[in-house]
């Protein structure tokens, strides 16, 4: 197993007080489990300032806690870090480990008696099949009341499978942006549209007119990322499906029962296709639309700062892609706009990913973990450190270490926004992790638009 581990142990015990003289585990009437010993809601522990936001969850002596899942990096430490309160104020030490074998090894261990106390599920398709091992439990009362204030009942739903809640939502991301530069707009008078048709006007334009760099075309758009190349060009479809047919067809197009070759399917292929495949709108400075296969994710749109294209589509979290000392703001260097609806008073529809913990015990610190992984407490504590959002109706958008992360939270958060998980990661893995992605690679290719549906629609179980 090829795994990351980052472990905090921040708070110790002696003489039954933890550190930051956050509790105190000597209440005779504590209740006691065999990982712990916590405190009773009416014992006599006393929470030390700056924990009276941790008070329900309890406290605890010598307890500990597995948290697994796929996130690496940066973003790992930065994860560990907003554990950091919680564990001072409630005794219970975290570890996390992180594994790209996440999809791999999770069964592994689960099947090996080897279970993580808690694991951030990356998407609600793997979810159903973790869940479909009989070793996760539902989610406990606090976690449910949880998600019911401060989430949509639709992201509750992609925690649940059958009848059963069980994986609270955790972050989230806003797919669909359209990075453009804001200096490049000011200077030939471009606006911002707010239909797909102005779009594609804009598209025309911005063809006829040229730009300063070498080979510029409109677009610059890459599919390119490893084994799972492709998977952006998925993006562009689920956009395009969900503002076109609306969400009720993109729900029947997730659940089999709209065909990849049905109207609804193929009209969104063919708009994409209407950018992909023009050789007047693709590849700024990087080649023909062949070249979109080859071009890697991350450096398409860097293009943009060359001069050779002005529009690439990806999610919010390209951000992190730009170069240090690029100004992302909307009077900056970069800036973005969603993907725009069919017609401009729509409400905003917008696709995104997210992630979900669920629990393999209903132990007395597993379910405090949860729970305050449920909360808007840790929301802001996380979102407040940087680099992710989160769809939590409790978030202070003003927490978000960006704009385009403020402005992100702001449309999750909105009454009227349609949101919908990325259609790819709720089909079978056949579909969406395997004949999804090569049929956009295939399309990109020459590949004639029926078949490239056809052997789609084949591949569904």
């Amino acid at each position: 197993m090829k795994r990351r581990s980052l472990s905090l142990v921040a708070v110790a015990a002696a003489s039954g007080l933890f550190i930051a003289g956050c509790s105190s585990s000597d209440d005779p009437e504590a209740s006691t489990s065999a990982e712990g010993t916590a405190t009773s809601d009416g014992g006599g522990a006393t929470m030390a300032a700056g924990c009276e936001d941790y008070g329900d969850y309890g406290t605890f002596d010598s307890a500990a806690v597995e948290l697994y899942g796929t996130i690496s990096g940066v973003e790992a430490e930065q994860l560990t870090e907003s554990l950091v309160p919680f564990e001072e104020c409630t005794g219970v030490v975290v570890t996390y480990n992180g594994s790209d074998e996440f999809e791999t090894e999770i069964n592994i261990r689960v099947e090996g008696g080897n279970a993580p106390d808690l694991a951030i599920i990356p998407q609600p398709g793997l979810l159903q099949r973790v869940v479909g091992t009989g070793a996760v439990v539902p989610a406990p009362d606090a976690v449910s009341a949880n998600v019911d204030e401060f989430w949509s009942p639709d992201w509750k739903n992609y925690g649940t499978v059958g009848t059963t809640f069980y994986a609270s939502p955790l972050m989230a991301s806003v797919k669909g942006w359209v990075w453009y530069s804001p200096t490049e707009f000011a200077e030939n008078g471009y606006e911002v549209p707010t239909t797909w048709d102005e779009l594609m006007d804009l598209t025309a334009t911005m063809a006829d007119n040229g730009g300063p760099g070498p080979n510029y075309k409109p677009w610059c758009i890459g599919f390119e990322s490893g084994t799972a190349t492709g998977w952006s060009g998925t993006d562009w479809i689920e956009d395009l499906v969900l503002r076109q047919a609306g969400p009720d067809a993109y729900d029947a197009w997730v659940a089999g029962d709209l065909d990849f070759t049905s109207p609804e399917i193929t009209k969104a292929f063919e708009s994409f296709g209407d950018i992909a495949l023009n050789a007047d709108y693709v590849n700024g400075g990087l080649g023909d639309s062949a070249s979109i296969v080859d071009t890697a994710f991350q450096e398409a749109g860097l293009e943009i700062l060359n001069g050779s294209c002005s529009l690439h589509h990806q999610a919010s979290f390209y951000e992190a892609q730009w170069p240090e000392g690029t100004t992302v703001a909307e009077d900056g260097d970069i800036w973005a706009f969603l993907t725009p609806n069919v017609n401009a008073d729509d409400p905003a529809a917008v696709t995104g990913g997210g992630e979900f913990v669920a629990a393999f015990n209903d132990k007395p610190e597993t379910v405090a973990l949860q729970t305050y992984l449920s909360s808007d407490t840790w929301a802001n504590e996380r979102v407040s450190i940087g680099g992710v959002i989160s769809a939590n109706k409790g978030l202070d958008p003003a927490n978000a270490s960006s704009p385009i992360g403020q402005a992100s939270i702001e449309i999750l958060q909105g009454e009227d926004t349609t949101f919908r998980f990325d259609a790819s990661d709720l089909m079978p893995a056949v579909v969406g992790a395997s004949s999804f992605w090569t049929g956009m690679n295939d399309y990109v290719s020459g590949t004639p638009l029926n078949t490239v549906l056809t052997d789609i629609e084949n591949s569904w179980p």
